[in-house]
C-alpha cells in the first residue's frame, strides 16, 4: 500500500484554483478567458483557461470542451509543437484547463506587426508546421481550425499549435458531416453552411463546405492559407461577407502580390487545390515525403531545423510587455467572481493605456459619406495603410474607430470598432489583435444612445449592448446613423 505522504500520492491529488494566483487576461472566447497564472509551490507560469460551466451548456460547447481535453490527452508533452495539458480541474461554477504558457503570443500578431514576413522566417515556419501536422495526423488527429490565431509562439519564438474544439479524432469517428443535408453547393446551402463555422472563414476547406466532410488534407489547405498570409501579409480569399469568401474558395478565387517568389507560389498552388486527394503530400505513402522534397525546401535540415530566425528588434518590445502583469503582492490565490471582474476590468485599462491616443480621438463624421470625393476616399485609404486596424476591413474605408465595451453576459468585452465604407460595423480584440466578427448590417439595423456612454445597436435577431468609455456614444449613434441613410435611403428609422 502506498504511503499517504508519498510522492505518487502528491502527484494523484487534484490542483484547484486555489493552487495558482491568476494573473492578466491573455485571451477571451464566446465562453472561456485564459489567464497567465502562477503555481505557488513550483513559481511556474501557465496559461489557465478557464470555462463558464454556464455559457457552455448555453452555447451547447459541451462536446468541443470533452474533444479538446482528449486531443490534448492523446498529444500529451511528445512534440513540441504543442501546448501540453498539465492538469484539469473544476469547481461548481467553472472548468479549469492548465495549459503552457506561450509567452510570446500569436503568430497573427506578428503578421500584422511586420505586414508580412521574409522568405527566411516564412519557410522556418512552414517547416516547423509540416513537422508539426506529420505528427497530429500520426496520431490520427484532424485539427479543423488551423490559422494564425491558432499558432502561439513559445519563449524562443518556436510554434505551439493550440485549440483543439473543433478537431476530429479519426479512430473514434468516421467522417462526420459538419451540417445535414446534400453535397449541393447552392447558395441556400451555403448561407446555412456559413453558421457552422466558428472562427475565420477564411481558412476553411472546399470539401468542408461542398462534401461536408474533413480529413487530413483539409488541414494541407489550412497550411497554404497560413503561408500565403505569412508571405504576403493578406489571407488569400477575402470577401465582405462569409458567404461571398465561401464563393471564392469553391471558385479558387485568388491572386498573387507582384514579385512573389516562384517557389513559394508552386508550393501554395499544390496545397490549395479544390481535389483534396490531389493536394501535395495527401497520397503520400510516407506522410508529407512529397512536401519535404519540394524545391521550396532545398537545403532544409528536417532532422534539425535550428534555432529560429529572428523576425526583428519587435520581439524586444513584446517580451517586455508579456509579463506577468501587476505585482503579486497583493494578490491571493484562487479565482471568483469577484477576483474575474477585478481581472477583466485590469485588462480594459491596461489594453486602453498601450494603445495610441489617436484611437481615443473623435472621428471626423461631420459632412456625409455622399460628400467625400472618391480622390479624397483614396488618399485616406493610402494613410490608412499604417492603422493597425487595416488587415480586418477588407480594403474599407474607416469611417469611425474606437474602444467599445461589448457586453455579453456578466463581463464586458473590450473591443476595437470600425465603421467602414460597405457598410461594415468591425470589431476586434486589442489585446490579441484578433478578428472577432462584426454587427451585421440591414434596412432594419438601428442605433439608440441611451446616454453619453452607453448605446444599443438593434439588428433583427439580436440587440448588441456597447458602452464607449471615453463618452462619445452619441457620435456613434450619429455616425451610425449617417451610415445607413447612405446605404439604406428608404429605409424606416423607427422602432424595429
Amino acid at each position: 500500500m502506498t504511503p499517504p505522504n508519498s510522492v505518487e500520492s502528491q502527484e494523484v491529488r487534484k490542483k484547484t484554483p486555489l493552487d495558482f494566483i491568476f494573473g492578466k487576461v491573455i485571451g477571451e472566447g464566446s465562453f472561456s478567458t485564459v489567464y497567465l497564472a502562477k503555481d505557488i509551490q513550483t513559481n511556474k507560469e501557465f496559461a489557465i483557461k478557464v470555462l463558464e460551466k454556464i455559457h457552455v451548456i448555453r452555447e451547447k460547447k459541451t462536446e468541443y470542451v470533452m474533444r479538446e481535453k482528449e486531443v490534448l490527452r492523446i498529444l500529451g508533452n511528445s512534440s513540441q509543437y504543442f501546448v501540453h495539458l498539465y492538469s484539469t480541474f473544476q469547481d461548481i461554477e467553472r472548468l479549469y484547463f492548465v495549459l503552457t504558457y506561450a509567452k510570446n503570443g500569436e503568430l497573427l500578431k506578428y503578421i500584422n506587426l511586420h505586414s508580412k514576413f521574409n522568405l527566411e522566417c516564412t519557410g522556418y515556419y512552414t517547416a516547423e508546421l509540416v513537422l508539426a501536422l506529420e505528427y497530429l495526423h500520426s496520431k490520427k488527429i484532424v485539427h479543423r481550425d488551423l490559422k494564425p490565431e491558432n499558432i502561439l509562439f513559445d519563449h524562443n519564438f518556436h510554434i505551439l499549435i493550440t485549440d483543439f474544439g473543433s478537431a476530429k479524432i479519426e479512430n473514434n469517428e468516421t467522417n462526420q458531416t459538419v451540417t445535414n443535408g446534400d453535397s449541393s453547393s447552392s447558395s441556400g446551402e451555403l448561407r446555412r453552411r456559413r453558421h457552422s463555422f466558428v472562427g475565420t472563414a477564411q481558412f476553411v476547406s472546399p470539401e468542408m463546405l461542398q462534401e461536408s466532410k474533413s480529413s487530413y488534407s483539409s488541414d494541407l489547405w489550412a497550411l497554404g492559407c497560413i503561408v500565403y498570409q505569412m508571405a504576403s501579409g493578406q489571407m488569400p480569399f477575402v470577401g465582405g461577407s462569409e458567404y461571398l469568401i465561401f464563393q471564392k474558395i469553391l471558385a479558387l478565387e485568388y491572386n498573387f502580390p507582384t514579385c512573389f517568389d516562384s517557389k513559394l507560389k508552386d508550393f501554395i498552388e499544390k496545397l490549395l487545390v479544390l481535389d483534396p486527394e490531389m493536394r501535395l503530400g495527401a497520397t503520400d505513402e510516407i506522410r508529407y515525403t512529397s512536401i519535404r522534397g519540394h524545391d521550396f525546401f532545398v537545403g532544409t535540415n528536417w532532422d534539425d531545423l535550428g534555432p529560429p530566425p529572428k523576425l526583428s528588434d519587435t520581439e524586444l518590445i513584446l517580451e517586455r510587455t508579456a509579463s506577468f502583469g501587476g505585482s503579486l503582492e497583493n494578490k491571493e490565490p484562487g479565482l471568483d467572481k469577484k477576483k474575474a471582474s477585478q481581472l477583466a476590468i485590469d485588462n480594459m485599462l491596461l489594453i486602453s493605456n498601450s494603445l495610441p491616443q489617436v484611437t481615443r480621438k473623435k472621428s471626423d463624421t461631420g459632412r456625409k459619406i455622399s460628400d467625400i470625393p472618391p480622390e479624397e476616399i483614396e488618399k485616406r485609404l493610402k494613410s490608412q495603410e499604417s492603422n493597425p486596424y487595416n488587415v480586418f476591413v477588407e480594403g474599407n474605408l474607416i469611417l469611425k474607430q474606437g474602444l467599445i465595451d461589448k457586453k455579453k453576459g456578466l463581463i464586458p468585452r473590450r473591443r476595437m470598432f470600425m465603421l467602414t465604407l460597405g457598410p461594415h460595423l468591425y470589431y476586434v480584440d486589442p489585446a490579441t489583435m484578433t478578428f472577432k466578427g462584426e454587427i451585421p448590417w440591414s434596412p432594419h439595423l438601428r442605433a439608440e444612445a441611451k446616454n453619453f456612454k452607453t448605446f444599443f445597436v438593434h439588428t433583427p435577431n439580436r440587440k448588441y449592448y456597447l458602452e464607449d468609455p471615453f463618452g462619445y456614444a452619441l457620435e456613434w449613434v450619429k455616425a451610425i446613423d449617417q451610415v445607413k441613410e447612405h446605404y439604406y435611403p428608404d429605409s424606416n428609422t423607427g422602432n424595429d
